[in-house]
């Protein structure tokens, strides 16, 4: 087994590679041509979309592992099968169970790489092509949630954020500071917030003081403001919870809940960093059935017809799926790891009908 083993690692990963390549080269062109509508704004010139396009690739290697594993097994299992190589390894008495144990070796590593993919590599690359687009086009983050802008409660204050710039600054915020009974006790109104030393910064304050006796006003150039908010909180307003690391979801899921605020969309998206590297193993589960029993008579183009099929509707459905959840308060764990367990399921399914026969 462990020589059939090596030849399967050396097959699969090879049909593997090619997959990954036409496929990242197939959405680094669609993301090329897309990126051309906003060519022209600002600085935003052909480097800088060459420089954007390559950032973003991470983050595509990240999402279609599940998708590139099964298409690459089925395409390596079935190019087997058509050689009789399979029949000869069935024959010479290797079981299903021992075929599925030398396919749990071989998913082993790519599930580590999927791993750190989602969670080192993807992560501050989507972060930093976000960064190289809006400096490049002189833009700004708006945030359309409400028209006031982004709001965030940070304890017994309550923070209103009209812009956040590439570098994590904060532009045009209130501060509306309250007591424990919610009484207000000042307004703080900033042009500008930046943070270091694990503090923000606020540029041209002016801050509005209230009591029984008066209402104070007092300008500062600088002023210090102490909060729990870091500038890995805000990075949510430029990448997409599922393109966040696990360990900041985590950090922004725990402070949403000490503030008492809506944590599903990003309990999902946390629990999909944990569950979705598996869904490599499950891909390459799914694609043995495609090879067992292989008559001649079919052709290879149709199986991996089926294989992308599959693959893109695990892809599109998982993240329906994700979205249903959020909506519907459905458990996070459930919602992130339903569609892998469903797929998985189909694979074992195929597998015993195939082993009936």
């Amino acid at each position: 087994m462990k020589l059939l083993t090596r030849y399967l690692a050396r097959e699969i990963y090879a049909s593997i590679a090619l997959v990954f390549t036409a496929l990242i080269l197939l959405f680094a062109f669609l993301d090329f041509v897309n990126e051309l509508n906003a060519l022209g704004q600002g600085q935003y010139r052909l480097s800088y979309v060459l420089m954007y396009v390559g950032l973003t690739i991470p983050g595509r290697v990240y999402e279609l592992f599940p998708v590139a594993a099964l298409i690459g097994t089925i395409l390596a299992l079935v190019q087997m099968a058509v050689n009789s190589e399979l029949t000869v390894y069935r024959a010479s008495g290797a079981s299903l169970v021992q075929m599925l144990v030398a396919l749990g070796k071989i998913a082993l590593p790519l599930v580590l790489v999927c791993l750190v993919f989602g969670e080192f590599v993807a992560p501050p690359s989507e972060h930093l092509a976000q960064q190289l687009r809006l400096k490049a086009k002189n833009l700004q983050v708006s945030v359309q949630a409400f028209r006031s802008g982004v709001w965030v409660k940070d304890d017994n204050s309550f923070v209103n954020v009209k812009n956040v710039m590439p570098d994590s600054s904060l532009l045009n915020l209130v501060i509306y500071q309250f007591d424990e009974n919610y009484h207000l006790q000042a307004i703080l109104n900033a042009k500008r917030a930046n943070y270091s030393e694990q503090k923000w910064q606020l540029e041209e304050v002016q801050e509005t003081r209230f009591s029984a006796a008066q209402i104070s006003i007092n300008n500062y150039p600088v002023k210090a403001w102490l909060t729990a908010l870091n500038p890995e909180l805000f990075t949510v307003l430029l990448v997409a919870p599922e393109q966040m690391s696990g360990w900041n979801l985590y950090q922004y899921v725990n402070h949403l809940r000490d503030n008492h605020q809506q944590t599903a969309r990003y309990e999902i998206a946390m629990w999909s960093k944990l569950v979705y590297p598996l869904a490599v193993l499950v891909m390459m589960v799914l694609a043995l059935p495609f090879a067992a029993h292989h008559h001649r008579s079919s052709g290879i183009s149709t199986k991996i017809f089926m294989g992308i099929v599959l693959g893109l509707s695990f892809h599109f459905f998982g993240r329906l799926f994700g979205s249903l959840g959020a909506l519907n308060n459905w458990p996070p764990l459930f919602s992130a790891s339903a569609m892998t367990l469903l797929f998985l399921m189909i694979g074992v399914t195929m597998l015993w009908r195939r082993e009936r026969r």
